[in-house]
């Protein structure tokens, strides 16, 4: 009943649902915060060393956050940590990165008309960005360059861009927007694992033993934090780009990503000065429309390698090995009379200016690099072709099927 691949996709697909419920889980306790923070009132009767404190109504009843700006006299007995979202997000989201782009790196990592790399160094590459990148960016952080927050801001921004680029001269136009997605999100996750958490440790250690704590740990944690805060947007853009090929398939795309980061400055921005004046500054409206304009007009650009370059080049390890089945030709005549249509180079369904998902399926190449996908799609399931576009007879399926298994061995 089941094989290899249907049980693989399956965990995959546990493993997406469980990234975007921990992501939500954080981004929301990530955006009440900011909001909170930004909401707090001065009040003279507050208690020694409270900042501020907000009222709030929800769920039937009222709430009263008091925020000290170090920390209270004395340690409460209860107190809640909020880091487990981060963490299960971040975990969440590197196991996927390695199921779908490590281990099926031959089709969804490398892309062969931009580099000729082998699997392992696609991984070593997509692994080792990730660590330097947290390296880099928090020694920024450290240095002197944290006194002049802007000025790190947008060399951390430069740093975006430049990653954004790199990127897109190795792996696909998803994989490269995922990773620069990843990266981001390794920042965040590591400014919290690394930053804020033992920031706060401190600051508790300092309070059990009856020492004031030192001001410095609150002001550290809170830059992280804003960081995160306007990366946050950019990054859930980016995590679904890759179902998106306006945004990823095209030679524009690290553009595009790089505009993304604009946008959600100014998105923060009007909502962050609304949460503390009530007054958000209009301006950031018209100008992420002229950004969002600007990224449209891009991604109409093409990006995929013409018919003719996909003929010529020489197959890689993973496409020969597809294509040189005996049962190959069945298939990618089953295939093309069936798909290409809409998973055409320029699909000829009527309405239809770019390929679904940005897959293409014309050439042997094209089939061969996708035949793991094919096989789900069209061979165990009936999710491809639509049934409104055409009917794929049985025949064609197991054609399918029969070609995939006789060079996976049976096990799918």
């Amino acid at each position: 009943m089941y094989d290899f691949a249907i049980i693989w996709d399956w965990i995959a697909f546990s493993v997406r649902w469980l990234h975007v419920i921990t992501a939500m889980a954080w981004i929301g306790a990530s955006f009440y915060f900011i909001a909170l923070d930004l909401m707090l009132k001065p009040n003279g009767d507050l208690p020694k060393g409270a900042y501020g404190e907000e009222w709030e109504v929800h769920g039937g009843g009222f709430y009263h956050t008091v925020k000290y700006l170090v920390a209270p006299a004395s340690m409460p007995e209860h107190l809640t940590w909020h880091k487990w979202q981060s963490y299960a997000t971040w975990l969440s989201g590197a196991t996927l990165l390695m199921i779908i782009y490590w281990v099926g790196g031959e089709l969804f990592l490398l892309d062969p008309t931009k580099a000729d790399l082998a699997l392992w160094q696609g991984i070593l590459i997509s692994g080792g960005s990730l660590t330097i990148g947290w390296l880099a960016y928090d020694a920024m952080c450290k240095s002197k360059l944290a006194d002049t927050p802007t000025l790190l801001m947008l060399l951390l921004f430069v740093i975006l861009v430049v990653m954004s680029w790199g990127y897109h001269q190795i792996f696909t136009g998803r994989a490269a927007l995922l990773h620069l997605g990843a990266f981001t999100a390794t920042i965040m996750t590591g400014n919290v694992f690394f930053q804020i958490m033992p920031n706060q440790r401190i600051v508790v250690a300092d309070l059990k033993a009856g020492r004031t704590p030192d001001a410095k740990y609150g002001k550290i944690a809170k830059v992280r934090s804003t960081h995160n805060n306007y990366l946050t947007l950019p990054v859930v853009f980016l995590m679904l780009a890759n179902h998106y090929p306006l945004a990823f398939g095209t030679q524009y795309a690290w553009i595009i990503a790089a505009l993304i980061f604009l946008t959600g400055v100014t998105i923060r921005h009007y909502f962050n000065t609304m949460h503390k004046t009530g007054k958000g500054p209009h301006w950031t409206w018209p100008v992420t429309v002229v950004i969002m304009v600007l990224i449209a007009w891009l991604s109409t650009q093409p990006g995929m390698d013409s018919y003719e370059e996909s003929e010529a080049r020489a197959l890689t390890p993973y496409e020969e090995k597809f294509a040189s089945a005996e049962t190959f030709e069945d298939a990618y005549f089953a295939v093309v009379g069936n798909c290409s249509m809409c998973h055409g180079r320029e699909p000829s369904w009527e309405g239809m200016h770019w390929p679904p998902k940005g897959v293409v399926l014309e050439t042997e190449a094209d089939v061969a690099r996708h035949a793991s996908q094919i096989y789900l799609q069209a061979g165990r399931t009936h999710a491809m072709p639509p049934p409104n576009a055409i009917q794929m007879t049985p025949e064609a399926r197991q054609q399918i099927v029969t070609w995939y298994r006789s060079v996976t061995g049976g096990e799918g």
